[in-house]
């Protein structure tokens, strides 16, 4: 029998006591994987992104909470440890003082990899040294990056040089990390899942607002290629929102530039081609706004039939024959 299937045999027999002396049991998940827990030093801007062979990694590894922090637990996870390490911050324990705690009472911490980061940008990673090799963790200046059961031990390195070396967002950083970790061997059992979490760096009082990015790859053949695109069109409905609270305000003007710009990014989607056509009409060029009307109601006739409705609501100011025109679109 091999030594990895002996562990988690010997494993799945031990029984899990309370928080203050936590052992493994045969539910604990298997999470092996790479993760980076970073801040963006200019917005303060908070977030985790994970990738692992196993399935919907981010309900596990991945905690955030905005004006406080965010958590990595992985290898043979203790999922308690995002809760409770973001508990630990709001009570005054730096990320250091956390990790030790947390691990201090865990009897399974040689197993257990974990990263925290505060809004201060004060980070503490810890490896337990029967984390299946190769495994180990790098802090740099406002990030934390982490691994275990890798290919090999470059994954980590070459996640903390792609996130030092990449520009913009700190949400595609994260990203080039990941992408990084995989280019350099990634996880040695393949790909299933990946999640990016990105919260305020201070809160707003508002748990729908404070929440920036959560996007989940649960079960996919590509899961950081698949992330890195459900970004992508995440920023473009960014311009979508931003256009409907233009049309909110009557800012056609404005609304049109933000469809434009999700359009842009977003080529070729039903919804985004839509809305710039209503904006196009509303703004008195009835003629634009009704070629890209053909477009979509040939893809899609539903469209067809909403678009009387957007009258009463005020969304759409045609005269009758103008409406006429639009529905005898074929």
């Amino acid at each position: 029998m091999n030594s990895l299937l002996s562990n988690i045999i010997l494993i799945s027999l031990i029984f899990i006591t309370p928080i203050d002396a936590q052992f493994f049991n045969s539910e604990s998940p298997f999470a092996h994987t790479y993760s980076i827990v970073a801040r963006d030093e200019i917005s303060g801007e908070m977030g985790v992104a994970v990738q692992s062979h196993w399935f919907s990694v981010g309900s596990i590894v991945a905690w955030g909470e905005a004006g406080v922090g965010v958590v990595a637990t992985q290898s043979f996870v203790n999922p308690s440890f995002g809760p409770i390490g973001l508990q630990l911050l709001k009570e005054g324990l730096t990320p250091a003082e956390a990790v030790n705690k947390l691990t201090a009472e865990d009897n399974g911490r040689d197993f257990r990899q974990l990263a925290i980061l505060n809004k201060a940008g004060q980070i503490a990673a810890y490896t337990g040294n029967k984390c299946i090799q190769p495994a180990g963790h790098r802090v740099g200046s406002n990030y934390s990056v982490q691994a275990n059961m890798m290919k090999n031990d470059k994954v980590w390195s070459a996640m903390a040089k792609a996130f030092e070396e990449t520009e913009g967002p700190l949400a595609e950083r994260m990203v080039a990390a990941l992408e990084a970790a995989q280019n350099a061997g990634g996880d040695i059992r393949g790909k299933q899942s990946a999640s990016i979490l990105v919260v305020r760096g201070e809160s707003t009082g508002k748990i729908w607002d404070d929440r920036l990015i959560d996007l989940r790859v649960e079960d996919h053949p590509e899961p950081v290629k698949e992330i890195k695109r459900l970004l992508q069109i995440y920023r473009a409905y960014e311009h979508m929102n931003r256009g409907d609270v233009a049309v909110e305000t009557g800012n056609m003007k404005k609304a049109m530039e933000e469809y434009s710009a999700a359009e842009a990014m977003f080529p070729g989607n039903e919804e985004m081609k839509y809305w710039r056509a209503i904006t196009l009409i509303n703004n008195g060029e009835f003629e634009k706004g009704l070629e890209i009307l053909k477009w979509v109601f040939n893809k899609n006739k539903d469209w067809k039939e909403l678009t009387p409705r957007l009258i009463p609501s005020g969304l759409l100011e045609v005269s009758e024959e103008q409406l006429n025109i639009i529905m005898e679109i074929e």
